[in-house]
């Protein structure tokens, strides 16, 4: 217990392996996924699990990990990146609890919870100066105490307590003096409540029901108390925590999390949802950045520095800042300046043989005595500078608590420095347009997930990745870094009857074709009978935003159907939600975008959906040097970088209709790369085989012309047409 936070008791119920199952009883595929992975997890091994929709993934995985960590002491943690799987794991929860007894709750970080809006730095100087002042008010409070039993004793006569009375008014005088000061300090009102005031209501809440964040900040509001501290304090009395994927493959958030836990790794058992995702999450969270500001501002604090530390310090951050002004200088070619837009552009700086341009030029600015002492001397710099803001803020001297941009500096600069040394990392430059015109980042960019998630993964008790798109699972695996996972995969179990899937042999959206007129007309008019020969809502995926918007102008010009358009930066919820209101609409989005996952259509909302081109991301700097790493690796860099994430987009986007037995629908894919043609004729452009075998099966292949007719086939076969159907 920490804090007042009460130990809450465990509802006695009979051991089952379904205990759990909030339902009358489970899907077959269901409970044989339940007793799988139930075995698993005794064995302590991780589960790769793939389930199509409609087999119930997260029960599958929920359930047994709920009955594994009953019978022996764990903690279960499920993660997700997509806010509406958070919605989603709080109804199984609160479902789960109406059967049996749950103790579980919704964890995000402080930014989304804080009641005064502070930065993590800045809330942990208030979190401690505020626990200062009601220890150093406890203190005064027994002192006070003290004093008073020994006055009524001295005054019967106690020789001796007169004497102790004397002692304790001269540490009564020092508490005191100390109190006053620290109540001006920076405390946090809502902390500080926190400390000083009964918290059992807030905890018998907490266990009453699965509380989210926003429920526990509104009655933490209420109350004047900091709720976010309050979840701290109550999480190690949790059977489940749903959680962000950062507090997981964070190396420094996940030692805290597990200690807010109070769990050792080995007590854990993760469930990964969106598991697709965790090798591009894992590559973000291993990146490092250091950007032109960051430098200029370090500078700064070491000339107004009289530390003898700082001539050595300012050496190493005016050599690299130097470095990357002249590199990216060097690499903007003529006009390339005015170019540069409000968004990060990568400019490539690695080299094939030694070391790139932005450390041979820093190491050429250089001109100190040696850069690996001045490094040194940099970060004991740093430390230093750190401890004095922290004191500054602490004792109401400032009313932010500042950063030390040069403990920030010297830091990148030595992980720079060892991560050219050691490999395993991509170097880039990256410029964008600022206020006073281009500045630069550098960017140490991890090309190999499994250096995060390797270690993750071997010290947790086990965990379960689930996806709808996980296959391969061997390049699962490899990537990272998974030691003989056990694996499980289950199609859709709805009727097949109830659906096709087309694969149209129109031509290869290539780059080079795309702006082909003919290649346009054969696509524009395929998706306008797509469209008009579905009986309620179309949604279409395309390459990219600028393709989904040509041919959204194109058939918008053509179609009866309203049609809608998802921009970049536009709110998605809005837009699904006007377009599933609509009776016959065409929604066109690029597959890259958050449309593509995560989303659900259903029942009506939409009825067919099409993927026009294979995907294809831009081959830029960092995917080819992810492609190269995987290559080295693993001997298959396009597979595993470009080609195996496409296809599981691909996948993704298909499965956003069909979402219950009861729905009909068509899913097309529009290209020949896709068909039983592009297998045999275009080599290894062909992407049909990197299907999974059952998907490939019930692919069916239609020339562009015959689409309409397929579609009409089988929509009038289901009588789903309102009224007569469209004429062909």
């Amino acid at each position: 217990m920490i804090d007042g936070a009460p130990v809450f008791t465990t509802v006695a119920a009979d051991a089952s392996p379904l205990r759990f199952f909030p339902y009358e009883s489970p899907y077959e595929n269901q409970r044989e996924a339940i007793e799988r992975i139930h075995d698993a997890l005794g064995a302590e091994t991780d589960v790769l699990f793939e389930g199509a929709c409609g087999t119930g993934k997260t029960l599958s995985a929920l359930v047994p990990a709920l009955e594994f960590a009953r019978e022996e002491d764990k903690t279960v943690v499920i993660t997700t990146n997509v806010h509406q799987q958070m919605r989603q794991f709080v109804a199984d929860a609160r479902a789960i609890n109406d059967r049996e007894p749950l103790r579980a709750t919704v964890f995000k970080g402080k930014s989304s919870m804080c009641h005064i809006d502070v930065d993590y730095e800045e809330c942990q100087v208030l979190r401690d100066s505020t626990k200062d002042l009601v220890d150093a008010e406890e203190d005064l409070d027994e002192l006070e105490a003290r004093e008073e039993s020994l006055l009524e004793a001295s005054q019967d006569g106690d020789g001796d307590a007169t004497e102790a009375r004397s002692a304790v008014m001269d540490e009564l005088e020092s508490v005191e003096s100390e109190v006053e000061e620290l109540r001006e300090e920076s405390i946090c009102e809502h902390y500080y409540n926190n400390l000083t005031v009964d918290t059992e209501a807030f905890y018998a809440w907490l266990a009453s029901d699965v509380r989210t964040p926003e429920e526990i900040y509104e009655y933490a509001e209420q109350e004047n108390l900091c709720g976010y501290e309050l979840l701290k304090d109550g999480m190690e009395e949790m059977d489940l925590v749903v959680c962000n994927y950062h507090h997981l493959l964070d190396p420094v958030i996940r030692e805290q999390f597990f200690r807010w836990l109070g769990r050792d790794p080995e007590d854990v058992i993760a469930v990964f949802d969106e598991a697709h995702n965790v090798e591009s999450a894992a590559r973000e969270h291993a990146t490092r950045t250091l950007t032109e500001t960051t430098l200029d501002s370090a500078l700064a604090e070491c000339d107004d520095s009289d530390d003898p530390r700082a001539a050595q310090a300012r050496n190493v951050v005016s050599a690299f800042r130097k470095a990357l002004v002249s590199t990216y200088d060097e690499e903007l070619g003529f006009g390339e300046r005015e170019q540069i837009g409000e968004d990060w552009e990568d400019l490539e700086i690695a080299n094939s043989e030694g070391r790139d341009d932005l450390t041979l030029a820093f190491l050429d600015a250089y001109t100190g005595q040696g850069i690996e002492g001045d490094v040194e001397a940099a970060l004991a710099l740093g430390a230093a500078l750190d401890r004095e803001y922290d004191q500054k803020y602490r004792n109401g001297e400032t009313q932010v608590r500042k950063e030390c941009q040069t403990l920030q500096t010297a830091r990148f600069v030595e992980s720079w420095l060892e991560d050219g040394a050691s490999g395993g990392r991509h170097p880039v430059i990256s410029v964008r347009e600022g206020p006073d015109g281009v500045y630069g980042r550098a960017e140490s960019f991890a090309s190999i997930p499994r250096d995060v998630t390797e270690p993750l993964f071997a010290n947790l008790h086990a965990s379960v990745l689930m996806s709808a798109t996980l296959r391969p699972f061997d390049v699962v695996t490899d990537v990272l870094g998974l030691e003989e996972p056990e694996t499980m995969a289950y199609g859709l179990t709805f009727p097949e009857e109830r659906r096709r899937t087309f694969a149209v042999d129109t031509p290869a959206l290539f780059a080079s074709e795309r702006d082909d007129t003919d290649v346009q007309r054969t696509i524009t008019d395929t998706l306008d009978d797509a469209i008009r020969f579905t009986p309620g809502n179309t949604l279409l995926f395309f390459p990219s935003y600028s393709e989904a918007e040509r041919y959204h102008d194109r058939v918008a010009a053509a179609t009866n159907a309203t049609t809608y358009l998802d921009e970049p930066g536009e709110a998605v919820e809005p837009l699904r939600e006007r377009f599933a209101a609509g009776e016959h609409g065409a929604l066109f989005t690029s597959l890259w975008g958050t449309l593509a996952e995560g989303v659900s259509f259903d029942g009506n909302d939409a009825h067919t959906v099409v993927v026009v081109g294979v995907p294809y991301p831009h081959l830029d700097d960092r995917l080819e040097a992810v492609e190269d790493a995987y290559d080295a690796a693993y001997g298959a860099g396009w597979q595993y970088a470009v080609e195996i994430p496409t296809i599981r987009k691909t996948r993704q986007a298909l499965g956003r209709v069909l979402r219950s037995p009861e729905e009909i629908g068509v899913r097309a894919l529009l290209d020949a790369r896709y068909t039983e043609r592009g297998r045999r004729e275009m080599g290894k452009y062909g992407v049909r085989e990197t299907f999974p075998e059952e998907e490939r099966a019930e692919l069916l292949d239609v020339a562009p012309e015959k689409l309409k007719f397929a579609m009409l086939n089988f929509y009038s076969d289901h009588a789903a047409y309102d009224g007569d159907p469209p004429t062909p």
